[in-house]
């Protein structure tokens, strides 16, 4: 198993810190899964590690590293829409499960520090993560995270920097620290480990229902878990578990959608924008690094894009908690898209939606 440079093809071994390829490219991991049989599923093992069968994972490093991620439940919320309970999970985040494989992996490399940039999410997962294995941690996030997001990372004894600025230049700052110290880049964007953890969203969801609904909506900032469920989908299809995609509805905030942009022109690269504020901080991100990738992803299994409207994500919160769900609001603004969707489209069914991170997250 080696990486491979998504632009140049070159090979590089997976025990490297280099985050990416000299050339510029990205990695992507040279590893043939296995056909996805639920007989290779550990029924003994309560996390997302009983998916270990189909993880580019060396070792036993996992057993010291995982904090009971995954195993989430989906919920009927209503006649139409299923709930994945993603933020049922140790850092209340759906990031836990591509953490735990990263720094597992981190782990079994030998790995003793890290660094990574964050809009709050991610780095407490890593932050989590990287205390539970006893690996030093450092973490990157914009002006306007969520306090008690940053109050969590603290409470890892990870050091934590706040950037001035938006998202992109907190990535830049951090990426230059990478660069100039040599450090470990834990980050879930650049590193291809992160997605082998996000990939079991869609392992559960099959588990659990033995099939796959028909619709699938996915927040879609940096690609972080989109890209997992794709991955997951595609892996499905060669098992010959599903013979068709699913119809896929990426979301995009209103204020912030370089992918949406670019696939109402079909061209190959996200949109150059300007962000403007909004309160879905998670999926606030103006120049995705893998923008290039996901619209390959896109165009390839015709998924669809929308925004969710600004103004609807507070009522969106308020419609899920008044029903039980108190979620945080790059949460709520899946659901209000969700909503848009139906009000353009119709009534839509048996729809899928993550509930990726719990609501006193994002209190401010």
């Amino acid at each position: 198993m080696k990486y491979v440079c998504s632009k140049c093809g070159i090979k590089e071994d997976i025990s490297t810190i280099k985050a990416r390829c000299n050339c510029g490219g990205l990695w992507k991991l040279d590893y043939e899964v296995p056909k996805f049989d639920l007989s290779l599923v550990d029924k003994n093992a309560w996390n997302i590690f009983r998916y270990r069968a189909f993880m580019p994972l060396k070792g036993e490093h996992w057993r010291s590293v995982t904090l009971g991620e995954g195993m989430t439940p989906v919920i009927q919320f209503d006649e139409d829409v299923l709930l994945k309970m993603d933020y049922f999970m140790p850092t209340l985040s759906f990031k836990d499960r591509g953490a735990a494989v990263l720094i597992s992996h981190c782990k079994a490399i030998g790995v003793t520090s890290v660094v990574q940039d964050s809009s709050g999410n991610a780095g407490n997962s890593v932050a989590a993560y990287c205390a539970k294995a006893d690996i030093d941690c450092e973490i990157f996030v914009p002006e306007g995270t969520s306090p008690k997001k940053i109050d969590m990372i603290k409470s890892h004894n990870a050091r934590i920097n706040i950037v001035p600025g938006s998202r992109d230049n907190c990535a830049d700052v951090c990426r230059s620290k990478v660069t100039a110290e040599r450090k470990y880049y834990a980050n879930h964007v650049y590193n291809p480990f992160f997605y082998e953890g996000t990939k079991t969203y869609i392992y559960e969801v099959y588990e659990q229902l033995l099939r796959i609904p028909e619709n699938i909506f996915i927040p879609l900032g940096n690609g972080t878990l989109f890209i997992g469920i794709v991955k997951a989908l595609e892996e499905f299809m060669a098992s010959g578990i599903i013979s068709k995609m699913p119809n896929i509805v990426a979301v995009q905030s209103q204020f912030c959608a370089p992918f949406v942009k670019a696939a109402e022109r079909n061209e190959k690269y996200p949109a150059d924008i300007i962000p403007a504020p909004t309160m879905a901080e998670g999926i606030a991100i103006g120049v995705p690094m893998r923008g290039e990738e996901i619209l390959e992803y896109t165009y390839k299994s015709n998924i669809k894009m929308i925004t969710a409207p600004e103004d609807r994500i507070l009522e969106a919160r308020a419609l899920l908690a008044a029903k039980g769900i108190y979620c945080e609001h790059t949460t709520a603004a899946t659901y209000a898209a969700y909503l848009n969707y139906c009000d353009l489209n119709g009534k839509t069914s048996d729809c899928l939606i993550p509930m990726c991170g719990a609501g006193l997250k994002s209190d401010h």
